[in-house]
């Protein structure tokens, strides 16, 4: 576990692993939700992985029901 631990937090403090600094993405983490940046702003998605991707198309779709209801 500690191991992990140390891998995850490598994995974080990169920079190579953020996109324009703020979109993480790292094929070789599998989280789906890992730490923002600053941790104390919650969570963001790895855009490497896809189901961060299905995540973001099922939020825009609701959003949209939303704004078609309206």
């Amino acid at each position: 576990m500690k191991d992990l631990n140390n891998q995850n937090a490598e994995w974080h403090n990169d920079p190579k692993n953020w996109k324009l600094g703020i979109f993480y993405y790292n094929m070789d983490d599998p989280r789906i939700w890992p730490p923002k940046r600053i941790k104390q702003l919650g969570w963001t998605l790895n855009f490497a992985r896809w189901q961060a991707w299905l995540i973001l198309i099922f939020i825009m779709i609701f959003i949209a029901m939303l704004n078609k209801l309206s």
